[in-house]
């Protein structure tokens, strides 16, 4: 039997900060000190990494995540910012707002992080450690809090050790966090909306706004959100899709898992080899190519209901159901 992989902690110095770095860009995931909460990092453009994050977290669902980085100028390398978006980058940041704005057409975040959708979430921390590795690291960062799904989010390296030991690579230590809840989340992509109520408070954005935000309370959907913060709104193809399917009929393409027999029509496959890591950082990608396909009707092949089987089948039975 293989042993129980380690998780290092290390005092985070500037040669941590370079490791960090290092682990970050072979795939792996560190945990590191924001002035919220620690995060949970991995390569956003990674999507077997973001993948291995859903799975050490416990993540129900694959729901947004926030990227991280360092400056304004980086995040508009991804998204499109309007003026109230421009005011509130240049009021708040770096600290704790995260900012869902349209995503650029060459946006590098890989599909899973964004759950399929068009949006994207965005934050400049303002922590010396969160910056020094964003920058040394080079590019976006995926970290929601640094604990298993459902337990309280972690304010010290302690915290993030004791929920996820042995799940992931590496934690940077820096002492307590700062502010100690996790950030507010406001979307702009209609009216500015306030989507989670956090560390920086409602009536100050609004006086940069110089309106009230719109709440979203009576829209949230905490399975299928536009953001960490909550609304109903997830990507679904527009072909009709048939689960569990042991074969493709003649007029459907096939959307496969593992070894599949030959077909004529169109084809992708989650993963090969049976792989639900890989099968996960494909998911949304793949619908989104069936769709550029032509594709009206996939059958797609059992997925196993275990590890992040259960979110890509969670997903798959929302992108099958009966279109409004």
């Amino acid at each position: 039997m293989s042993a129980e992989p380690q998780t290092r902690v290390l005092p985070a110095d500037p040669d941590a900060v370079r490791t960090a770095a290092d682990c970050l860009a072979a795939g792996g995931l560190v945990a590191f000190p924001t002035e919220t909460v620690y995060g949970l990092g991995a390569d956003a453009t990674h999507g077997e990494a973001v993948a291995r994050l859903y799975a050490a977290k416990g993540r129900p669902a694959f729901n947004p995540l926030i990227s991280h980085i360092p400056d304004l100028a980086a995040a508009r390398s991804l998204a499109l910012f309007n003026a109230e978006a421009e005011r509130l980058a240049a009021a708040f940041w770096p600290g704790p707002l995260t900012l869902v704005l349209p995503k650029r057409s060459d946006c590098p975040v890989s599909s899973l992080a964004l759950a399929g959708l068009d949006s994207i979430a965005l934050r400049v921390p303002a922590h010396p450690i969160a910056t020094a590795l964003l920058k040394a690291f080079g590019r976006p960062v995926v970290a929601p809090s640094a604990n298993r799904s459902g337990h309280v989010s972690p304010t010290t390296a302690a915290h993030v050790l004791a929920d996820l030991r042995g799940r992931i690579d590496l934690i940077l230590d820096d002492g307590p966090c700062r502010v100690g809840i996790e950030s507010t989340v406001v979307a702009l992509i209609d009216e500015p909306t306030l989507l989670r109520p956090g560390g920086l408070a409602r009536a100050k954005i609004e006086r940069v706004l110089g309106r009230p935000l719109k709440d979203a309370a009576a829209h949230i959907d905490e399975e299928a959100p536009l953001a960490p913060g909550m609304l109903a709104s997830h990507y679904a193809p527009k072909a009709t899709l048939r689960l569990n399917a042991a074969e493709p009929r003649p007029d459907e393409a096939l959307l496969a898992f593992g070894p599949a027999a030959k077909f004529a029509g169109t084809v992708f496959n989650l993963s090969p080899r049976g792989d639900l890591v890989e099968a996960a950082a494909n998911l949304f990608s793949q619908l989104r190519q069936l769709d550029a396909a032509g594709a009206t009707m996939v059958a797609v092949m059992p997925v196993p209901n275990e590890g992040l089987g259960e979110a890509i089948n969670d997903r798959l039975a929302r992108a099958a159901a009966p279109k409004p």
